[in-house]
């Protein structure tokens, strides 16, 4: 006994030392900068760097995005998104996702890398749900705390984003999520209080979006008061690109880093407020203390370079990458067990759709990353089958020719100055992002090719919050089907004889677009790309070129049917990619390109249909699913996802992954449908379904979803026996340890996500039928038993009370049920917990 207070002392001792040293290096550092060094020290450094100081001993550090890949600095392991991940269920394949994504972060030398992201699902068409972890708080913060574990074991610093209810994708920047203060902490801070207190994450990126009429960069109740002070949070806020809106208040507010550069939080806005003091020396000392605190506990100071010495273990990240594919994807539908497919088989397969002959790896934004090894649904059936397959592959549907190579390199536009025709193009500044009033310079520009404001717009025009009218005018000289398009940062549309045809007119990064219209022969065309510069870099391109289409768009469909009348099996590989889903905008319930008539008209044809599809969650089946064997949803499932899902289809892997959101019917069905949209356009968006949304809406309205929450098929079967605690009655705060034998009743090994509700019988405050508490993934060969075991802390019981302002027990009657999906119940014990 002497020996271990010896042990323990001696350990103390050295921990305290080494937490002195720390803060010792940092306050001399901080002691030593002035004060112009400390405000430039809070604005980003090259686009996604934060700013170095060698002279005192501060590293320059690398940012890259997530939470998917290591994207911004050339190809990288694309793994699957965090929707497929959390419908896994499996806390092993979130830390290991996380740790391979931290090996792939040092191998470029990268110190934070943006992710994981979490934000909840509320409704299908939101453009981010693919990077986020599904709609349930609980199931968020688990996993996300485990991929948190994962990178940060490497070394690399992760990034909880985005904070908070940043559940829409139109209008982000402007639109307000306006909530009650229980229906902000129980769903929606939840996953975030998790990945602080149970992870200790090191960065938080506010939001683009305001919470109850205040902008995350700049809400002092949110990121003060909860996230530092009630949360205890020690690292450090960033904010998401260019959503920054004033200095003074950000400063006050909360944010300790400005991205991607010192727009607000700059010498210019900050030395003024400071003198006059309205922020005081101490706010700022605080942000640079938190930012070199945090390049202490990673050690930063000592060895900046993460790539030194590292060895890159690549076998383990495309395991990670491949195994988080299979554990995610679910299968939906399986009509009297069509699936699993025979891979000896000799057989016609037609692989029909526009996903099938493409690597649909993930969505689009700022999320996507280049894979190391893309592969596509086609290739992958041939892999698994061993080429004993005759394949058929048909697109479909004409999504529209690839983006050409080149489009931007000439510039055949022409435009009149003075009567007289001129290359180039006229172009019209306006001050503001809307293009109002009469423009307040008019120029004449060569090509529309133009990045950084600060080399081309004019000296009259501010370098932030501009437009740009450009009027040109093409000729084409032979007939045929033209690819018109732009890249832009931030919006931009384009304009063909005064018609809009394509319209990207939000805020983001660098981002590619086009249409393909067929031009006729000498016919002069009206050309007008409009442009909005709104922060970070301002980057506008306009092209034209021909495109040769092996097919026309007219072809598609029968082609795809001539194919579905030959073979003995159709896979249809349908869906949405990051052209139609993505960041920056929301996306329709419906498949884009027509695709629920091509599922009907193939299923005119050919009875034997599985459904493979690609999204960031539900879409409208109604007009298919009846008439299809077999739907796998396959998310976006990184680079080795096509194989995951070929393995799936054949029985090589026995499909595992459950719904991390329900999946309704038709939209409207959804309890978040009528507060969600901004019809009054007021900027304000109330989340009237307050916490029963998801499951919790679901058990108390006689309706079903069409898929429930935790719901998916495997090729066996388990059953639940023996579910247990040691008592029935517990103190308030005492841990409850639950028990369940699981056991696989079928021919083949399989996996199984166990799930724990908590019920409370009776209480103050109205409360969801049953909340998700506690889950499990467990693999069990043919015949084989386990037992999952769960424990239970205060929180699985407890609510948060507005009055109060804080979590509540209230002691009495509970029930722990265990379950296979939201809806299959497989046992329910009642406990008592009595009051301290």
């Amino acid at each position: 006994m002497r020996l271990c207070v010896l042990v323990f002392g001696l350990v103390f001792t050295l921990l305290a030392t080494a937490a002195d040293n720390s803060k010792s290096r940092v306050d001399g550092i901080l002691a030593k900068m002035t004060l112009e060094e400390k405000i430039d020290f809070l604005g980003g450094y090259k686009d996604f760097n934060i700013r170095p100081y060698l002279h005192l001993g501060i590293p320059e550090i690398r940012i890259a995005d997530g939470p998917v890949g290591v994207r911004n600095f050339g190809e990288s392991t694309a793994y699957p998104a965090s929707i497929n991940l959390a419908a896994s269920f499996d806390k092993t394949l979130a830390f290991n996702t996380g740790r391979a994504l931290g090996m792939d972060a040092r191998q470029k030398g990268v110190h934070l890398l943006l992710g994981p992201g979490f934000n909840i699902y509320r409704l299908p068409i939101t453009g981010r749900n693919f990077e986020y972890m599904g709609e349930d708080p609980v199931l968020a913060g688990i996993l996300a705390s485990q991929y948190i574990e994962g990178l940060q074991g490497m070394g690399v610093m992760a990034n909880a984003k985005h904070y908070v209810a940043n559940n829409q994708e139109f209008d982000r920047n402007n639109v307000s999520s306006d909530m009650e203060e229980r229906t902000l902490h129980e769903i929606y801070l939840r996953p975030f209080e998790m990945t602080v207190k149970d992870a200790n994450v090191a960065t938080v990126m506010t939001g683009y979006n305001p919470v109850n009429g205040i902008q995350m960069s700049q809400h002092d109740y949110l990121n003060n008061d909860v996230l530092k002070e009630r949360w205890g949070f020690e690292g450090f806020v960033v904010s998401d690109w260019a959503s920054t809106y004033d200095g003074v208040a950000a400063a006050n507010g909360g944010l300790d880093l400005e991205m991607p550069s010192g727009a607000n939080l700059n010498r210019e806005i900050l030395m003024p407020a400071i003198k006059e003091g309205k922020v005081s020396i101490a706010t700022i000392d605080d942000k640079i203390r938190r930012i070199l605190n945090t390049y202490e506990r990673f050690g930063f100071f000592d060895q900046a370079d993460l790539a030194k010495d590292f060895t890159h273990d690549s076998e383990f990240v495309r395991k990670a990458a491949l195994d988080a594919a299979r554990g995610g994807q679910v299968l939906l539908k399986n009509h009297k067990q069509f699936l699993p497919l025979d891979p000896t088989k000799k057989q016609t397969i037609a692989i029909i759709g526009p996903n099938g002959n493409v690597a649909v790896t993930g969505g689009g934004g700022s999320s996507f990353t280049r894979p190391l090894h893309p592969m596509s649904l086609a290739e992958a059936v041939q892999i698994v089958t061993q080429g004993k397959a005759n394949l058929i592959v048909e697109k479909g549907a004409f999504t529209g020719a690839p983006f050409p190579a080149g489009l931007f390199d000439d510039f055949p536009f022409y435009t009149y100055k003075d009567g007289k025709k001129i290359q180039g193009a006229k172009a019209e500044f306006f001050i503001g992002k809307e293009l109002a009033g009469e423009p307040v310079l008019t120029q004449y520009v060569e090509r529309v090719h133009h990045e950084n404001e600060e080399l081309w717009a004019p000296e009259e025009i501010p370098l932030t919050r501009f437009s740009v009218r450009f009027t040109s005018y093409f000729k084409p000289e032979v007939s045929g089907y033209y690819s018109l398009g732009g890249r832009g940062d931030d919006g931009y549309r384009i304009l063909l004889d005064d018609v809009e045809v394509l319209n990207l007119w939000r805020n983001q990064g660098p981002t590619n677009g086009k249409e393909d219209i067929f031009m006729n022969a000498g016919q002069e065309y009206k050309v007008v790309t409009e442009f909005y510069q709104d922060g970070g870099g301002a980057l506008i391109y306009q092209g034209i070129k021909k495109v040769e289409l092996a097919v026309m768009p007219d072809a598609y469909q029968g082609n795809a049917i001539a194919a579905a009348k030959q073979a003995d099996l159709v896979i249809m590989a349908v869906g949405f990619g990051p052209g139609t889903e993505g960041e920056a905008f929301d996306r329709t319930f419906e498949m884009p390109y027509h695709q629920n008539k091509l599922i009907q008209d193939v299923a005119a044809v050919n009875k034997n249909i599985v459904v493979v599809l690609n999204a960031g969650g539900n879409v409208d089946m109604t007009p298919w699913i009846d008439q299809v064997k077999a739907v796998l949803m396959a998310w976006y499932p990184g680079q080795e996802g096509a194989l995951a899902s070929a393995e799936i289809l054949f029985g090589k892997t026995n499909p595992s992954g459950k719904l991390p959101a329900s999946f309704e019917y038709q939209m409207e069905d959804n309890p978040t449908f009528n507060h969600y949209f901004d019809p009054d356009n007021d900027k304000r968006v109330f989340y009237g379904e307050g916490i029963f949304m998801g499951y919790r809406y679901w058990d108390q309205t006689p309706k079903s979803p069409r898929f429930p929450f935790g719901f998916g098929l495997s090729y066996t079967t388990f059953k639940y026996s023996n579910f247990r605690v040691a008592r029935n009655e517990y103190r308030e705060g005492e841990a409850i340890t639950a028990e369940v034998i699981i056991t696989n009743t079928g021919k083949v090994a399989g996996s199984e996500a166990v799930q724990l509700y908590v019920a409370d019988k009776k209480s103050k405050l109205p409360r969801p039928v049953k909340e998700l508490r506690a889950f499990d993934k467990v693999h069990l060969e043919s015949g084989e038993s386990k037992v999952v075991a769960f424990t239970l802390e205060r929180d699985a019981f407890t609510y948060y009370d507005s009055k109060v302002h804080d979590w509540v027990l209230e002691p009495g009657e509970f029930e722990l049920i265990i379950a296979a999906s939201s809806e299959d119940i497989r046992g329910k014990l009642g406990i008592i917990i009595a009051g301290e």
